[in-house]
């Protein structure tokens, strides 16, 4: 995945299920079900015609929801740091997700973005400096 959001597929996985980023397991799930009903390959097994596009988006409706439907790998996900070619290695997961949650806290603490914290440090700086004079 790229800095876009986008799969080794090209698509975002919000996208590919056709839901927003704050969708809900059973929302994803629905999605899921919905969409691999209709672009099960099986499908399409009489109209050769279709029956390759139809097995690679049921691959990307597949992968979407492999990394959409775990937690793990979706906060690394939405974070931008997750890449399907890489193997899947839980305890990297694990500590991902909770360093993203600590960022998440302190996003929250202090305003809400990056810029913010930023602010709030050079703020604090020269506060520092003014006090020691």
């Amino acid at each position: 995945m790229d800095r876009e959001g986008e799969s080794h597929g090209g698509s975002c996985y919000y996208t590919v299920l056709g839901i927003r980023k704050d969708a809900s397991f059973s929302d994803i799930r629905a999605a899921y079900r919905k969409l691999a009903l209709k672009w099960h390959p099986d499908r399409y097994v009489t109209n050769p015609a279709v029956a390759g596009e139809a097995k690679l988006r049921f691959q990307q409706i597949q992968e979407a929801y492999s990394v959409l439907s775990n937690g793990s790998k979706r906060s690394m996900y939405d974070a931008s740091l997750y890449d399907p070619l890489e193997d899947d290695d839980q305890d990297f997961c694990d500590f991902m997700q909770e360093m993203i949650s600590m960022m998440n806290n302190v996003k929250d603490e202090f305003g809400g973005s990056a810029k913010d914290v930023r602010r709030y440090g050079r703020q604090r700086r020269w506060y520092e400096l003014q006090r020691q004079h």
